[in-house]
C-alpha cells in the first residue's frame, strides 16, 4: 500500500508556539495540522498516512501526559515528541518511559525538533508498513 504524505500534528494551547512550529515544519516540507487542545485533536478525522504528534505537556483540560496515556490505552502507536516550557527530569523520564520519541524544552531548537520529527515519522511509517505486511495473505 502506498501511503499519502506524512502529517505532523502539533498540539499547543499557545497559538504563537503552534504557528512557529508549523512554519518551521512546513519550511522543511512537512504537512502540519495544529490543535489548541487534546480534545480538539481527538475529535479531528483520523488519518492513515505516517504521522506523529508534537505535544505540549501542559494543556488546559486533558494534559499531554493524559493524551499519551489515552492513546496507549486505545492501542494507537502514534509517535509523540513532547515539548514543554517547564521541562524537568521527572517529566522527561515519565514521557520517555511511556514511549515518547523525545522530550524537548521550549524554546525548541529547530534542528532538534526536525531530527525528532524525522525519527518519529520513520518509526510510524515502518510500523504502518509492518502492519500492512501482516494483513497480506
Amino acid at each position: 500500500m502506498k501511503f499519502g504524505p506524512a502529517i505532523v500534528h502539533v498540539i499547543d494551547d499557545d497559538e504563537s508556539v503552534c504557528v512557529a512550529i508549523q512554519r518551521l515544519l512546513r519550511a522543511a516540507g512537512f504537512e502540519t495540522r495544529t490543535y489548541a487542545s487534546a480534545v480538539e485533536f481527538l475529535i479531528a478525522p483520523p488519518v492513515t498516512q505516517p504521522q506523529c504528534l508534537v505535544l505540549d505537556v501542559h494543556l488546559p483540560g486533558t494534559s499531554g501526559f493524559d493524551l499519551q496515556a489515552a492513546l496507549a490505552r486505545s492501542g494507537h502507536s502514534l509517535p509523540i515528541i513532547f515539548v514543554s516550557g517547564r521541562g524537568d527530569i521527572p517529566a522527561k523520564m515519565r514521557a520517555l518511559k511511556a514511549g515518547a520519541v523525545d522530550f524537548l524544552t521550549k524554546p525548541v531548537e529547530s534542528y532538534k525538533l526536525l531530527a525528532a520529527v524525522n525519527r518519529a515519522l520513520s518509526q510510524n511509517a515502518n510500523a504502518l508498513a509492518e502492519a500492512e505486511d501482516l494483513r497480506k495473505p
